[in-house]
């Protein structure tokens, strides 16, 4: 998988303000020089001043449209980032997301050898990279002095994995001795850079002697003071925001219109809208048209298309009020139309039936997924 032309300018944006930053004295004149070498003002009469949120940490944002690879445009900035950092940078990357759902998906996406995202990875770092989950950390698996200095260490956690103010038990284990990184504490002793009050062994202190590049996936909901002191705590030598709604105080340093992604046909289907009077005349319709598209994609198969099974989302409520569309409730309208129960699976915080399933499989059943916030953010789902 290659970069669109789009993609590669944003990349040339990047690299450009990298160089800007190793030229200017500061983080400042870094951005001014920047934009100065696009023949644009900073200021009143151009693009926004420097947003310093982070001290002394080059901290940007690409806006790109929903559906422009953001993920991908990520993977492929890595090597990028760390070539014009010092030679003995450890390459540790702390990847941070908003939600479970875009979690279990990045993990999954970034640990699978034939999957772009890691493809791109292997091939700029020679195959040497380690994908980390929160458990494999504070377990040392794979996670080590030795590792981080010989291959892409790449960490993948929720936002809320880093919130010093959880009372959850397991979210404060970051924060916590842990004698499994003990190698780390006695290898990496600049006192400076550590927390107080908090013990050098735990994975938060850890992650702040290697400074890690730090990628801010849907960085819109990351923009509170919460938010700028979890990333302060991570001791970032570099923050990239990922985004299609930046706030209005984020650095962006490349803008990618809607219009591009047209242009590289990474908008594949038209939007039909319909408008219906109920809730069962909405259901109603969508289990027709599945059939017909699942009917449609059987003979194109048998003239050689690729395997389709077209899956229809339903985004359900929360339990509010006794009046709300539940997934429950839903899934009982569909069970009384007929649908059999292993076609519907429920994904939401507490329910996940997709958990460890294949839904490109020809083996997998699923046609009608139930979601409450699982839509809401960049969440990929096949044949949907």
């Amino acid at each position: 998988m290659e970069l669109k032309n789009y993609q590669k300018t944003v990349m040339h944006d990047l690299a450009d303000y990298m160089d800007a930053v190793n030229e200017a004295p500061d983080l400042f004149r870094a951005w001014d020089l920047y934009w100065h070498r696009k023949d644009i003002a900073v200021g009143d009469h151009g693009v926004p001043g420097y947003n310093n949120s982070i001290k002394r940490v080059p901290h940007v944002c690409m806006k790109v449209p929903t559906g422009g690879g953001k993920t991908f445009m990520a993977c492929a900035s890595l090597k990028m980032i760390f070539d014009r950092m010092p030679l003995l940078k450890a390459r540790v990357v702390v990847w941070l997301v908003p939600s479970n759902s875009i979690l279990t998906q990045t993990i999954s996406n970034l640990t699978n050898p034939s999957h772009p995202y890691r493809l791109r990875l292997d091939r700029d770092f020679q195959g040497k990279v380690d994908v980390l989950t929160k458990e494999e950390l504070l377990s040392g698996q794979n996670f080590s002095p030795d590792t981080v200095r010989d291959e892409l260490t790449v960490c993948v956690l929720s936002y809320d994995s880093l919130r010093i103010d959880s009372r959850n038990k397991d979210i404060r284990k970051v924060y916590q001795e842990n004698g499994n990184l003990y190698r780390f504490a006695e290898e990496y002793q600049n006192k400076e850079m550590l927390l107080p009050n908090t013990p050098d062994t735990a994975l938060i202190q850890v992650l702040r002697q290697l400074s890690p590049v730090t990628i801010v996936d849907e960085s819109h909901n990351a923009s509170s003071d919460l938010s700028i002191e979890m990333l302060n705590h991570l001791n970032p030598s570099f923050v990239l925001d990922l985004t299609a709604t930046p706030r209005s105080n984020s650095n962006v340093i490349s803008y990618v219109d809607a219009r591009e992604l047209k242009k590289e046909h990474m908008v594949k289907l038209p939007v039909i809208v319909y408008n219906r009077y109920s809730k069962d005349e909405v259901i109603g319709d969508a289990i027709r048209l599945r059939n017909f598209l699942e009917e449609k994609a059987k003979k194109e198969e048998e003239n050689g298309a690729p395997y389709i099974r077209p899956i229809v989302l339903f985004q359900a409520q929360p339990k509010i009020s006794s009046d709300s569309d539940t997934f429950e409730k839903i899934k009982k309208i569909l069970v009384d139309l007929r649908i059999p129960e292993n076609q519907i699976a429920i994904k939401t915080s507490k329910v996940d039936d997709l958990k460890d399933r294949n839904l490109l499989s020809r083996d997998c059943p699923v046609r009608y997924i139930i979601t409450v916030n699982a839509l809401k953010e960049g969440w990929d789902c096949p044949f949907a």
